[in-house]
């Protein structure tokens, strides 16, 4: 854009014109509160002006977009990869499974463990005189 001619000549007479005052920019508040946004952005502390609802949507739409990438994964995965996982998914359940019959061994009374051994010795004896 061209500057008027007025500008350049040094006529005293003419009178210069002046940038208006911005009468928000200059009131007090206006410069507290744009100081304390600027040392807040600085910080990191970014104003929260979202409202609540906004917010939980927002949460839920993410919840949802990395449900679907779980699931697609889940589709992409080969036989070979779900009979692996088959298989140590019972791994795991024969370990807990024998962890607790441990568990209950040795949580079981003085009885219990004692009639465990008399059968078993029973049966020992009773193989050896067959054989």
């Amino acid at each position: 854009m061209a500057e008027p001619d007025y500008i350049e000549d040094d006529n005293p007479e003419l009178i210069r014109p002046q940038k208006l005052i911005n009468p928000v920019k200059t009131s007090r508040n206006h410069q507290d509160l744009h100081r304390e946004l600027l040392m807040n952005q600085k910080r990191g502390l970014a104003p929260q002006n979202k409202p609540e609802l906004q917010k939980v949507m927002e949460k839920r739409k993410r919840d949802q977009v990395i449900k679907q990438k779980e699931e697609e994964a889940q589709k992409k995965k080969s036989d070979l990869e779900i009979e692996l996982l088959k298989r140590q998914q019972k791994l795991e359940q024969l370990e807990l499974e024998k962890q607790k019959s441990q568990e209950e061994q040795e949580n079981a009374p003085e009885f219990v463990k004692v009639k465990g051994n008399l059968r078993r010795t029973g049966h020992e004896v009773a193989q050896a005189q067959e054989s």
